[in-house]
């Protein structure tokens, strides 16, 4: 019988990528909290319905990537490929409209079945962020300068560079939309067959195909810019302005769009050059049509969403490495018990502490080292008698006679 493995597509994170991935987490929890953003813990299913009728049925995410299945009571089911469509409900289901502005902030696995590469997985996690209830630039300024500052905090902000655009109101985008079709009907034949299945129910999504034909088509296409009204103009203008006021660069990216109706306005991404085809790191924009779309009242909104693997990819797993234990080793047998002690007054203090469970003084030195213990706790009937334990630095290998009721102060430097 073949040896079990892990499903095409997902993958163990080992202690030290762990470690690394929750430093994300903390810190985009962190920093949302400093805005002013509570956490929200979505299911990891809900409804088919919820992420059909939000993503639109032409996407690939509906069409080919959800992993939907139906349970025992025959309910339609849907492990979520993103973020927003969960907080978005539960904004309706939980009567958030009467709190409004809501700000929540969300993480955790999201389930896609694309195909494995560098930086995508089928299971993969995101950490993210919703402003639900404001319809002025300040709310997209205030979104994206979060979006910075998590960068900034993880060490990222130079090595990204800011996309930015505007889709425009319902009435700017009608209009493009308009000029889009004519422009792609002229180009019909040579246009691949997602497109051309695309042209009429969604146009916008043409935009971003990766199919080499079609994007020779895109690049002479008309561009949104030109369809703008006056309203949508200096919508674009106030949030480049608060952009400017807090010295946040960026630049202007006309092929950034999104293609379902109930965007509108900001679109955004942070990308790198570091990650290969994978270069997007941090993306989102603003969806005053979302809530009322899925039955909710009328509902402006807009948020983030960040790959944490990605995010790790590019910062490095050095860059939050896994904290050093102390190792409480017992020179001999008759120590043991008071090892066991020691080790447990110390974890109580909020120290970390490795034991080596067996052997002697010199297998337990080693995987002491095998640990990457910062510092030695050598308990000895010598040492003892005197109430006292030795404390070897194991960067150094200096070690000094430390009092019992002096431990804690003393192993304070090694935290």
């Amino acid at each position: 019988m073949a040896a079990l493995q892990s499903v095409r597509g997902t993958h163990d994170s080992l202690p030290a990528e762990a470690f690394a991935h929750r430093a994300i987490e903390d810190t985009a929890r962190a920093v949302a909290a400093r805005f002013g953003y509570g956490e929200i813990i979505t299911p990891i299913f809900e409804f088919t319905d919820v992420f059909a009728r939000t993503l639109g049925d032409t996407s690939d995410i509906v069409t080919k990537e959800m992993y939907t299945f139906e349970d025992r009571s025959g309910d339609s089911l849907t492990l979520r490929p993103e973020g927003t469509a969960g907080v978005a409900r539960a904004f309706i289901s939980e009567g958030l409209a009467q709190s409004v502005p809501v700000k929540l902030f969300y993480r955790g696995p999201m389930f896609r079945h694309e195909r494995p590469q560098k930086g995508r997985l089928r299971q993969f996690h995101q950490v993210g962020v919703e402003l639900l209830g404001v319809e002025g630039p300040e709310g997209d300024v205030e979104v994206l300068s979060m979006g910075a500052r998590l960068l900034e905090a993880l060490g990222l902000l130079e090595h990204t560079e800011l996309h930015l655009n505007t889709l425009g109101d319902a009435e700017s985008r009608a209009a493009y939309r308009e000029r889009l079709i004519a422009y792609f009907q002229n180009h019909e034949s040579r246009l691949s067959e997602d497109s051309r299945n695309r042209l009429h129910r969604n146009p916008l999504r043409i935009l971003d195909s990766k199919d080499p034909g079609d994007r020779e088509i895109v690049a002479g296409a008309p561009v949104l810019q030109d369809s703008l009204n006056d309203t949508s103009r200096a919508f674009f203008e106030s949030v480049r302005r608060g952009l400017d006021l807090l010295e946040i660069p960026y630049v202007v990216d006309p092929l950034l769009v999104r293609g379902l109706d109930y965007y509108s306005h900001t679109a955004f991404e942070f990308v790198t050059t570091q990650l290969g085809a994978q270069g997007t790191v941090l993306a989102g924009g603003r969806y005053d049509g979302l809530v009322k779309q899925m039955g909710g009242p009328p509902t402006p909104g807009i948020g983030w969403a960040a790959g944490v693997e990605r995010l790790a990819m590019l910062r490095g797993l050095e860059a939050a490495p896994l904290p050093r234990p102390l190792a409480m080793i017992p020179v001999s047998g008759d120590t043991v018990d008071e090892a066991t002690r020691l080790a447990d007054r110390l974890r109580r203090a909020d120290f970390a502490v490795d034991a080596g469970y067996s052997g002697n003084m010199t297998k337990r030195l080693k995987r002491a080292n095998k640990a990457n213990a910062r510092a030695a706790i050598l308990v000895g009937p010598d040492e003892l008698a005197q109430n006292a334990v030795l404390v070897r630095d194991l960067d150094t290998g200096d070690q000094e006679l430390v009092a019992l009721d002096a431990l804690e102060q003393t192993l304070a430097r090694f935290r």
